[in-house]
């Protein structure tokens, strides 16, 4: 991860200008977990753009961003996922040699084979993150991808934003 100062003079300027959004969520969605990780199922969920090379890639030319979501099969090999996030300001190197980083589903097939979690859920979700216009994302995507989740029983969910 780089500091703000080794980012490009356009991605300085572009996050100097940068209209974030402010949204309450009210009450804030969580629940404690009431029984240990190594008895609960456990889904991964990240914006880092992933999909299947058979899924349509996010669309980078939405304005306002992409909030639609991809299903991720819990068997799919995570080197052969693609990585179409459109935000130019972070270096893509690192999720190319390694989708762990942003999706890290070998090191949690490894939790699970320790015990340390019961079970990984059969499918995980990607969005894309940079969304500039979040409210469809919070309003529709989102709430339709927790309500998949609730009705898989997962009790976990692994969020790695970028």
């Amino acid at each position: 991860m780089s500091n703000y100062d080794e980012l490009s003079l356009y991605v300085r300027l572009f996050m100097k200008k940068y209209p974030f959004s402010r949204f309450r969520i009210d009450p804030v969605p969580n629940h404690p977990l009431r029984k240990p990780l190594s008895g609960s199922t456990v889904a991964l969920v990240t914006t880092a753009g992933l999909c299947l090379p058979a899924h349509p890639p996010f669309n980078q030319k939405l304005k306002m961003g992409d909030t639609s979501w991809r299903e991720i099969p819990n068997g799919v090999e995570t080197r052969t996922l693609v990585e179409s996030h459109r935000s130019q300001s972070f270096d893509h190197r690192g999720i190319e040699a390694d989708r762990n980083l942003a999706f890290p589903l070998d090191r949690f097939r490894e939790l699970e084979k320790a015990g340390q979690i019961g079970r990984l859920n059969h499918r995980h979700f990607s969005f894309m993150g940079s969304i500039i216009g979040p409210r469809p994302l919070i309003e529709e995507t989102a709430p339709e991808v927790a309500r998949l989740l609730r009705e898989d029983g997962v009790e976990v969910v692994f969020l790695t934003p970028l």
